[in-house]
């Protein structure tokens, strides 16, 4: 199964509602820190409701130790950002891609940018910057699963 990651998140509300993707699409969520919130069940209850207890979820203590644990493992990095020239439609995903999603506010830093094996964007009107990351991670989140025919 594909994976989320969560880049340093700022907004515990994004975070308990891709928690909440994961837990009912049976999905890994990645969480890079550091967050912008105390990462604590209590922050994510809000939106996560009580799928959180169904959610698995890995933390790395920073971008450094998520970067080791993804070339352990052998894992491509796609990056899901407004800055990508590639739309997700366009792109042909695999059973183990990890998607990952920068912060709310200033999205991935360029190392993150450097270090991902794809990036993708989602097309939108002119005049519009981005969409809640929810909401993106969520979009290409089921692009992903119906590609690899993996929806549970």
């Amino acid at each position: 199964m594909p994976d989320i990651a969560l880049y340093q998140p700022d907004i515990p509300q994004n975070t308990g509602t891709i928690l909440r993707i994961g837990a009912c699409l049976g999905l890994t969520v990645h969480l890079i820190e550091p967050s912008g919130f105390a990462l604590s069940d209590r922050n994510f209850r809000r939106a996560g409701l009580d799928y959180i207890d169904q959610a698995t979820i890995q933390r790395h203590l920073d971008w450094n130790a998520f970067k080791a644990w993804r070339h352990e493992n052998t894992r491509r990095l796609v990056l899901l950002t407004a800055a990508a020239n590639t739309v997700y439609t366009d792109f042909a995903f695999k059973a183990d891609d990890i998607l990952l999603l920068g912060r709310k506010s200033v999205g991935a830093h360029p190392e993150v940018h450097e270090e991902a094996d794809a990036r993708l964007k989602i097309p939108m009107r002119p005049g519009t910057r981005s969409l809640n990351i929810a909401i993106a991670g969520a979009i290409i989140t089921g692009e992903a699963l119906r590609q690899t025919a993996l929806f549970p």
